[in-house]
C-alpha cells in the first residue's frame, strides 16, 4: 500500500525540521544547517506527524559521498536534500528542500526502483544462503540416521561415567558405535590419567 501511495504521489507534503525544539530558533537554524553538512537531519511531514531520519552524503554509508544530496547553493536561503532509506518495507528516496530561516519546506517520497532491486537481490541471496546450509545440515543427519557416518559428540572418555568404555573394572566392554574414536595409544594415555 505504501508502494502504491509513494507511486501516485500522496505522500508529498509540508516538512518542519524537528530537531532541539526546545531551543531558541537562531540555535535550531545553526544546529540544522551543521547537521546538515555532516550528512543528517530530522524532519516530519507536517499533515501525517511522521518522523524521518535522514542520512545523506558520506553518513549515508556512501562513501562517494553525493554533493547533490544536501545542496545550499542550488537556491538562495534554502538547502535541498535527498536521502535514501527503507520505509516500512519498501525502498524510497525522500527529496525536498527545507528553508534556513523558517525550517520548514516542501518534501516528498519516491519509489526507489534501483535499490529496491539491489534489496531483492541482496535477500534472495540470502534466502538462498539459508536454505543451502539448512539443506547441509538436513543430508548430515540423514547421514547419521542410516548409519554411513556417525555423529560428532563429546569425549567421554574424561567423565568416567559410561560402563561402555572399555575402561578395566568398569563392566563393560567397547560399545560399535564408539569404534571410529578407539586410538589404542589414546586408550593407553587415558588410562593413565
Amino acid at each position: 500500500m505504501l508502494k502504491r501511495n509513494i507511486a501516485s504521489g500522496i505522500i508529498r507534503h509540508l516538512v518542519k525540521y524537528t530537531g532541539y525544539r526546545d531551543r531558541p530558533i537562531e540555535e535550531r537554524q545553526l544546529r540544522f544547517q551543521n547537521g546538515c553538512r555532516e550528512g543528517h537531519t530530522e524532519i516530519a511531514f507536517a499533515a501525517t506527524g511522521t518522523n524521518l531520519q535522514l542520512v545523506f552524503g558520506v553518513s549515508s554509508g556512501n562513501f562517494a559521498g553525493d554533493p547533490r544530496e544536501c545542496d545550499f547553493d542550488k537556491e538562495h536561503g534554502k538547502v535541498h536534500l535527498k536521502s535514501h532509506l527503507i520505509m516500512n518495507g519498501v525502498c524510497v528516496t525522500w527529496r525536498g528542500w527545507i528553508d534556513l530561516e523558517r525550517l520548514d519546506g516542501v518534501g516528498c517520497l519516491e519509489y526507489d526502483e534501483e535499490r529496491a532491486a539491489e534489496e531483492d537481490a541482496l535477500l534472495r541471496d540470502q534466502i538462498e544462503r539459508y536454505n543451502r546450509r539448512v539443506q547441509e545440515i538436513e543430508d548430515k543427519h540423514r547421514a547419521y540416521r542410516t548409519g554411513g557416518v556417525q555423529p560428532p559428540h563429546l569425549n567421554h572418555h574424561y567423565h568416567g561415567h559410561h560402563g561402555h568404555l572399555g575402561v578395566p573394572g568398569s563392566g563393560g566392554g567397547v560399545d560399535p558405535h564408539l569404534n571410529h574414536r578407539q586410538d589404542p595409544e589414546m586408550e593407553v594415555r587415558l588410562r593413565a590419567y
